[in-house]
């Protein structure tokens, strides 16, 4: 089963105290923050995630792009976030396809429930992005705490039996 997330972005930034809080001071690195923060997420969950940012009221025409392999899709002047998402998920639902909705617009999520997609709410994602960033940092930390012993690829045991040796404990 493939799993997408497509995720409102302006809703997560209004949700989220710290991207809340920056987003006061600095817009535009709110904006960069949830998409570093949705990289990891993606990476220690195996989703393909989409973040759609509104431009309703935005001259232009509408962008997409990867970043960090995430995409991000700007919408065309005059498209809700929320009409752009309804959108996709009517495009990118199919048989083997399981479509998660990031929001917490209490309409959007009716719509998304009658075209097959489950929601999250803000806060889900959230706390799932922070267990993920702490499970990705807890395997760097134990990455690097085995390599900064040895350069050489050995079992836990291997490394106990010599890290005994190197001691004086065997």
């Amino acid at each position: 089963m493939k799993h997408i997330l497509l995720v409102d972005g302006y809703n997560m930034i209004g949700a989220w105290q710290a991207l809340r809080q920056l987003r006061d001071t600095d817009f535009e690195s709110a904006r960069d923050q949830l998409v570093e923060l949705m990289a990891e997420y993606q990476a220690a969950e195996g989703y393909r995630v989409i973040i759609v940012f509104d431009a309703y009221l935005v001259q232009g025409n509408a962008s997409r792009y990867r970043k960090s392999g995430v995409e991000v899709i700007y919408t065309a002047k005059n498209e809700t976030a929320d009409e752009h998402i309804e959108r996709l998920t009517n495009e990118l639902k199919g048989r083997h396809v399981q479509i998660h909705v990031a929001t917490s617009d209490m309409t959007e999520q009716n719509v998304i429930f009658g075209n097959g997609a489950l929601r999250k709410s803000a806060r889900e994602l959230e706390i799932e992005v922070g267990i993920a960033k702490s499970t990705i940092d807890q395997q760097v930390k134990d990455t690097n705490e085995t390599s900064r012993f040895s350069r050489i690829s050995a079992s836990p045991e291997v490394m106990e039996k010599l890290e005994r040796m190197r001691r004086g404990l065997s």
